[in-house]
């Protein structure tokens, strides 16, 4: 089975790799598709998202990375993908992910939507999180690999 992992990933944390290392399990192809979201104010360039990620991935059998614009459920049926992955931190996550699986499914039914709940270590891990506590001094290398920290370190001291 081939499935889309996707999201903004901005940056990667451990609760993301967390959710690609288990759906990696139940896959036997895994794309870790990393968003090019005009709503959204990055802080990292979609390639140096796809860099980070195919660095922290690289170890993980059967994943590849890719990007896409445009709806998610289109570049699924591109990729020969029958699943979307989407993870599950905590309850207020759920709402929004239950609307998007049900338009997901309208927009094509032969693609699924399958939830990952996180691991209790990093239900709290959020991108935004991460940025917010780097951004302010903080110390949030235990929440993302160091390669990605040390962007984000590079990122900020560039602002």
């Amino acid at each position: 089975m081939t499935a889309v992992y996707p999201g903004s990933f901005d940056p990667v944390t451990y609760g993301h790799l967390d959710i690609i290392r288990r759906a990696a399990k139940i896959t036997d192809r895994l794309i870790v598709a990393v968003a090019s979201n005009s709503a959204k104010k990055p802080m990292f360039s979609v390639d140096e998202r796809l860099e980070m990620m195919r660095a922290v991935c690289a170890g993980i059998p059967g994943v590849e990375v890719a990007s896409f614009s445009g709806l998610l459920v289109e570049f699924a049926k591109k990729s020969g993908a029958v699943a979307i992955i989407r993870g599950l931190r905590a309850l207020t996550d759920f709402e929004y992910e239950f609307q998007m699986a049900l338009a997901n499914r309208m927009l094509d039914e032969n693609i699924e939507t399958l939830f990952i709940s996180t691991n209790v270590q990093y239900s709290f891990i959020s991108s935004s999180l991460v940025k917010e506590i780097a951004l302010l001094g903080g110390d949030a290398a235990s929440m993302t690999p160091k390669i990605v920290f040390n962007n984000i370190l590079q990122k900020i001291s560039g602002l």
